[in-house]
C-alpha cells in the first residue's frame, strides 16, 4: 500500500479522539451481556429518529439491507419497475433487482443529482416506486420528485446513504419521502466500527414490518410470519454509533467549513461544488469537476495526494446491467459527470496545511499541464 501525505480517510484518528468514550460504550455493553435487539440500539433508533426529525428509525445490518427491505415491504411484483438516478453506488439498484423489480433509470442535473423534468417521463403503469439519491451528501430536489410521485401515487425512498444532516430549505434529508435509507458504513459521515443501516420513516405500519424483516420475519421467538432475512444493527454498533451520534454535528460543520475553504481555493483549477439555493450539503464526499482528470488523479496520487472516484462506470453500464438495455448515448448528463468528477480527501480531523497540500498539488498539475 502507498503511504500518503495526505490519505483520503483518517479513521484511526478520528477514532483515537474518542477512544475513551468508546470504550466505555464498548464495555457497557459487554458486561451487560445483551448483544441483540436490546436498550442501546432501542436508544440509538430513538436518537436517530429525532436527529432526522422523523418519528421512527429502525436499525439494519448495512444501507442495502436498509434500502432491500423497504422495497420487499412493497411487495413488488415481476414486472414492476422503480426509478433512481444511474451515477449512485450499485446498491441503489441492486437492491430493486433483488426486491424484484427492474431497475429503471433518469439522467441527472449538473448537481449529480435525479433530475425531475426527466423523471415523469420514465414513469408508467409498471412504475411502484421512485429511489432519489441525495449523492455525496448534497439533497435532490425533493419538493419537485414528491409533487410527481403524488400525482401519480408512487411510493418515494430516499437514498440517503451519503447525505446524514443534510437539508433542504431547513428540512432534513430522511424526513421529505415515505421513508429513507441510511449507510452507517465506515466511510460514512456517521459510521459503525464496520457496518450498519437505518431506515427512518413517519409511518408506524411500515416500522413494525421492519421489525420483522430484519428479523427473520418473526412476530416472536415462536411465530414466523413470512420468510425473510438476519439484518439486524447488533447492540455493540448501537452503542458505538450512539457515542459518535453525539459528536455528528460538530464533525458536520468541520466537514462543512473545510469544503467552503476548499471552493475558494480551488476555484481557479476545478469546478467546485457550489451549494444551491436553501441547500445545506454534508460532503460525505467533496467531489470537484476536473479536466484531464485521469490525469490529475495519477499525478496527485504520484505526489502524496489520495484521490479517488466515485463512481466511475455508471450503473447502467455495469455487466450486471446488460439485460436492462442501457448504452453509453442513454444518459449524457451522466456520461459528463462521471468523466470529470474526483472525490479529494476531506475528513473533520484534516489540516489547513493538509489540504493546503492538495491544492497546491492540483495547482501544480495544471501549471505544467
Amino acid at each position: 500500500m502507498p503511504t500518503y501525505t495526505v490519505p483520503y480517510a483518517a479513521l484511526a484518528a478520528e477514532a483515537s479522539l474518542l477512544k475513551a468514550e468508546l470504550m466505555g460504550a464498548f464495555e457497557t455493553v459487554l458486561d451487560s451481556g445483551h448483544y441483540v435487539l436490546g436498550p442501546q440500539l432501542k436508544a440509538f433508533e430513538g436518537e436517530f429518529a429525532e436527529f432526522c426529525q422523523t418519528k421512527f428509525a429502525s436499525g439494519v445490518a448495512s444501507g442495502t439491507s436498509a434500502l432491500h427491505l423497504v422495497l420487499l415491504g412493497l411487495d413488488i411484483n415481476d414486472g414492476d419497475e422503480v426509478i433512481t438516478a444511474p451515477n449512485s453506488f450499485v446498491a441503489s439498484a441492486a437492491t430493486i433487482a433483488l426486491a424484484g423489480a427492474k431497475p429503471v433509470f433518469v439522467d441527472i442535473c449538473p448537481d449529480g443529482n435525479m433530475d425531475p423534468q426527466k423523471l415523469e417521463d420514465a414513469i408508467n403503469r409498471r412504475t411502484r416506486a421512485i429511489i432519489p439519491v441525495h449523492l455525496t451528501g448534497r439533497p435532490a430536489k425533493m419538493a419537485a420528485i414528491l409533487e410527481i410521485a403524488r400525482r401519480h401515487g408512487l411510493f418515494v425512498l430516499e437514498d440517503a446513504a451519503q447525505a446524514l444532516g443534510a437539508s433542504l430549505d431547513g428540512k432534513v434529508v430522511g424526513s421529505w419521502g415515505h421513508a429513507a435509507a441510511f449507510s452507517l458504513h465506515p466511510l460514512k459521515n456517521l459510521h459503525a466500527i464496520g457496518d450498519g443501516g437505518m431506515v427512518t420513516s413517519q409511518d408506524p405500519d411500515l416500522i413494525a414490518l421492519l421489525a420483522k424483516s430484519r428479523n427473520h420475519g418473526l412476530a416472536n421467538r415462536e411465530q414466523c410470519d413470512f420468510w425473510s432475512f438476519n439484518s439486524r444493527l447488533d447492540e455493540m454498533q448501537a452503542a458505538l454509533l450512539r457515542v459518535q451520534l453525539r459528536h455528528l454535528y460538530d464533525w458536520t460543520e468541520a466537514r462543512r467549513s473545510l469544503a467552503m475553504r476548499y471552493n475558494d481555493l480551488l476555484r481557479p483549477y476545478v469546478e467546485v461544488p457550489d451549494e444551491g439555493p436553501g441547500e445545506r450539503c454534508v460532503y460525505q464526499t467533496y467531489v470537484v469537476k476536473a479536466e484531464r482528470r485521469d490525469d490529475l488523479k495519477q499525478y496527485m496520487n504520484e505526489h502524496g495526494v489520495e484521490a479517488l472516484i466515485h463512481y466511475a462506470t455508471p450503473i447502467h453500464l455495469q455487466p450486471a446491467a446488460k439485460n436492462l438495455g442501457y448504452t453509453s448515448t442513454d444518459f449524457p448528463e451522466t456520461m459528463k459527470h462521471v468523466g470529470k468528477i474526483l472525490s479529494l480527501p476531506l475528513y473533520p480531523t484534516l489540516t489547513h496545511e493538509q489540504q493546503d497540500r492538495v491544492v497546491e498539488t492540483i495547482a501544480s498539475f495544471y501549471a505544467k499541464n
